[in-house]
């Protein structure tokens, strides 16, 4: 006896009134998705509003402060690493000549798309899952076609992350006793590593060593290049969730430090 589906008009295949035949739990993978990226979105919205502990020790600049170019940044004297031309307002983040770039960079990002697609629109939530979508246009009409500026949030990207590299160098050099290291170096530090390893990860990054080169015997310097990239590309997805939590606990540190709920080791100096 043979039947046929609802809505498929082939004969010979079962009629499957369930969503989904799997029997695991595929429901897993776009929740802690959600979930993580939550807490970061929550996280770094109060943290960036805040405009209070975000520098620590005369040194430790937090990331989600840097560059902190607003006149309440006068508040923390030696801060300021780039000059103070936004005005104060409890509206204004004190970095806001970085965050929404940072924002639309990772949220326009190849690998967050996937994540977010699957987790918040459940486009489509696992592998043989079919999605409640009733259409399907991919990133072709507005305003997910906006994705594909993407490229361009990469390069001011790089110049921002060159930005907390700054801060975390500066941050060796104490205004009272010279070359110290603390503990916190080490956390800006080993941070700003990561968001390096994110950044040059990145599928626009691969693209710009390599992407529109027709021979690469031609361009060995690029060709390495491109290579280097490549083996840093396959850990994108890695790197994408790494520097989230890395972000947290840097800031996390620096607040802690500058509310003097903590004390920061010093290991030199």
């Amino acid at each position: 006896m043979t039947t046929t589906a609802r809505g498929v008009d082939s004969p010979g295949r079962a009629a499957v009134g369930a969503r989904t035949l799997r029997s695991d739990r595929w429901w897993l993978p776009p929740l802690a998705t959600t979930v993580g990226i939550l807490i970061f979105l929550a996280y770094g919205g109060v943290r960036a509003f805040q405009q209070r502990y975000f520098f620590a020790d005369e040194r430790y600049l937090t990331p989600f402060y840097s560059p902190c170019v607003s006149f309440g940044c006068a508040s923390e004297p030696g801060s300021s690493h780039f000059g103070m031309f936004l005005p104060d307002h409890p509206l204004l983040p004190y970095a806001a000549l970085s965050l929404p770039f940072l924002l639309l960079f990772r949220l326009t990002c190849y690998y967050y798309r996937k994540a977010y697609y699957r987790s918040f629109a459940l486009a489509p939530a696992a592998c043989a899952v079919p999605e409640p979508h009733a259409t399907y246009n991919g990133e072709t009409r507005f305003p997910l076609v906006l994705q594909n500026v993407h490229r361009y949030f990469f390069y001011v990207a790089v110049v921002i992350s060159v930005i907390n590299t700054y801060d975390a160098l500066v941050a060796f050099r104490h205004p009272s006793d010279g070359f110290v290291v603390g503990v916190g170096n080490l956390v800006l530090l080993a941070n700003v590593v990561l968001l390096w390893c994110y950044t040059a990860s990145c599928h626009s990054c691969r693209h710009v060593m390599g992407g529109r080169l027709t021979h690469f015997s031609k361009h060995p310097v690029r060709y390495r290049l491109w290579t280097w990239v490549s083996v840093l590309n396959t850990r994108h997805a890695q790197f994408a969730w790494t520097t989230l939590a890395s972000l947290i606990l840097t800031d996390l540190y620096v607040a802690l430090v500058a509310s003097g709920t903590i004390t920061d080791l010093r290991l030199i100096g």
